[in-house]
C-alpha cells in the first residue's frame, strides 16, 4: 500500500502545506501492489498527559467533570479516523486540536492556582517526557534500521542535523527525519517517518503552551480582552505574510498562534470568566468568528479542499468560536448520563491513556497494513475477492488499529502512571477505582448508627 505524500515540506510544526494540524492521513489502496492516492493532509493528539493524573478536570461541586473528559475521548477519537480517511470535512465537524489544547490550558489554570509555578511546570514536563522517550526510542530504532544517517540527511546533516536529535528527548524543537527511507519493497511505504513522527509537533506546541502558562495566565488577569485576542492577531499577520519567519521557528509560532486562543480560553473558563459573559452574547460572537472562518477557508481553500489544517487563520477562527459554544454550554457532569453512561469505561481508558493514543497511532494504523496485506497471499483468494479487499482495505485498517492500540496501552502506557508518580497501570479504565469506591460506601452504611 501507497500512503499519500505528506502533508508538510519539513520536520513537523505548522508548515505542514500551510496547515498546522495533524500528520498527512492515509489514502485509500486500490490494489495490492499498494498504489494509492493522497486523500488529504493534521497532532495529532494529541495530549495532555495530566488528564489521567492528579489535575483532572473537575466539575463545580469538585468532583471529575466527565463533560470535559467526554470532548477529550472524542478529539482524540476523531484524530484516528482522520488519519484513516483523511475526510477534510471532519476539520470542520470537530476541530480536535483546538478543543483539546483549551481543556489543557484549562487544567494548566486550575493547577496554578494550587500551586507555584515552577512546581506545574516541572509536573507537566515529567508527565510528559517518559512516555515521548519510549515512543522516540521505537521511532529511532526503526529508522537507524531502515538505514538513516541524520549526519549525512541533506535536509539535517551536519552537526546541526546530530544536536537536532535531542528534540527526541527535549521537544522545544521539531525532531528530524527523513522524508523517505526503504524501498517499495519495504514492509511500510518508505513515507513512513513522516507519518509517524510529524505528529510530535503537537507535542512540542504543548511543552511550550506548559511554559509559556504563568506569563499567559499573568496577561489574561490584568488584559483578558486583549491576551486572548493576541494570537489571533499574531495567526493574522503571519498568514498575510505581513510578518515573516522562516524555518522550523516559523512553524513553531505559527502553531502557537493559532491554538494559543484556545489553551488561553481554557484559562478563561477555569478562572470563570467566560462563565460571566452572557451566554447570547458568546455564542453570537462565537458564531460571527465561526462565519469569518469559513468565509476565509472558501477563499483560501489548500490542496485538500477544505481541510483546514492547511488554512490557519481559519482553523484559529474556526476552532475559538466551536470551543466557545461547547465551554459556553458545559453541563459539568460527574456521571455521564443516560446512554452515555455504557462508555463510561472507555472514556476512563482513553482520558487516561491520551499520551499513549496520540504517540503511538499513526504508527499502528501504518502497521496494519503488512497485516492486511497477508491476505492476498490465503489460497482461497481469487480476482474477486481480491477485488473486495481493495474496495475495503481502509475500512479494515479502522477494524484492526483499535486492537493494536490497545495492545500499545497494555505495553507501554503503564509507562504515563510511573511519570505521573502512580503504580503501573495496564488497563485504567476505573473499574478498580469504582470497586474501591463501592467498597467504602458499603463499609460506611454497615458502619452507620442505626
Amino acid at each position: 500500500m501507497t500512503n499519500p505524500m505528506p502533508a508538510y515540506p519539513s520536520g513537523g510544526g505548522a508548515g505542514r502545506a500551510e496547515g498546522v494540524e495533524e500528520a498527512a492521513p492515509f489514502a485509500k489502496p486500490v490494489g495490492r501492489d499498494g498504489a494509492g492516492s493522497s486523500e488529504g493532509a493534521d497532532n495529532s493528539e494529541g495530549a495532555d498527559n495530566s488528564e489521567g493524573g492528579r489535575d483532572h478536570a473537575r466539575s463545580r461541586s469538585g468532583g471529575r467533570d466527565r463533560y470535559l473528559d467526554l470532548l477529550r475521548s472524542l478529539a482524540l477519537v476523531r484524530v484516528v479516523v482522520y488519519h484513516l480517511f483523511g475526510w477534510a470535512w471532519l476539520t470542520v465537524l470537530f476541530p480536535s486540536m483546538g478543543v483539546m489544547f483549551a481543556l489543557a490550558g484549562s487544567l494548566m489554570a486550575r493547577s496554578l492556582d494550587r500551586r507555584p509555578p515552577w512546581s506545574v511546570i516541572r509536573d507537566r514536563v515529567r508527565r510528559l517526557l517518559p512516555p515521548l522517550w519510549v515512543f522516540s526510542a521505537a521511532a529511532l530504532f526503526l529508522l537507524f534500521a531502515g538505514g538513516w544517517n541524520p549526519g549525512e540527511d541533506p535536509d539535517h546533516g551536519g552537526t546541526w542535523g546530530l544536536l537536532s536529535l535531542a528534540n527526541y528527548v527535549f521537544p522545544v524543537g521539531a525532531p528530524p527525519f527523513p522524508w523517505h527511507i526503504g524501498g517499495e519493497g519495504g514492509l511500510l511505504e518508505a513515507t513512513w517517518p513522516v507519518q509517524a513522527v510529524g505528529p510530535l509537533w503537537y507535542i512540542r506546541a504543548y511543552l511550550w503552551f506548559v511554559i509559556a502558562s504563568p506569563l499567559l495566565l499573568w496577561a489574561f488577569r490584568r488584559a483578558p480582552r486583549a491576551t486572548l485576542l493576541a494570537p489571533l492577531a499574531l495567526t493574522a499577520l503571519l498568514t498575510t505574510e505581513i510578518i515573516r519567519i522562516p524555518g522550523e521557528t516559523g512553524n513553531a509560532v505559527m502553531d502557537f498562534a493559532v491554538y494559543g486562543s484556545c489553551w488561553i480560553l481554557g484559562i478563561a473558563h477555569q478562572e470563570g470568566a467566560l462563565a460571566r459573559v452572557p451566554r447570547y452574547l458568546a455564542v453570537s460572537l462565537s458564531t460571527t468568528l465561526m462565519a469569518f472562518g469559513l468565509w476565509w477557508a472558501s477563499g483560501h481553500l489548500g490542496p485538500d479542499g477544505w481541510d483546514l489544517n492547511d488554512i490557519p487563520l481559519a482553523q484559529a477562527t474556526w476552532s475559538l468560536g466551536f470551543v466557545v459554544i461547547l465551554l459556553v454550554y458545559s453541563p459539568s457532569w460527574s456521571e455521564l448520563p443516560g446512554r452515555l453512561a455504557k462508555w463510561d469505561k472507555l472514556i476512563t481508558l482513553s482520558n487516561n491513556r491520551a499520551v499513549t493514543i496520540y504517540l503511538w497511532h499513526n504508527l499502528l494504523i501504518m502497521a496494519t497494513v503488512p497485516l492486511i496485506d497477508q491476505a492476498y497471499d490465503f489460497p482461497f483468494m481469487d480476482e474477486g475477492m481480491m477485488s473486495a479487499l481493495d474496495a475495503t482495505y481502509v475500512l479494515w485498517m479502522t477494524v484492526l488499529v483499535w486492537p493494536l492500540i490497545a495492545l500499545m496501552i497494555l505495553a507501554v502506557g503503564w509507562v504515563e502512571d510511573l511519570a505521573a508518580g502512580r503504580g503501573p497501570r495496564l488497563w485504567p479504565d476505573g473499574r478498580r477505582a469504582g470497586r474501591r469506591s463501592r467498597l467504602g460506601t458499603a463499609r460506611t452504611k454497615r458502619n452507620a448508627p442505626s
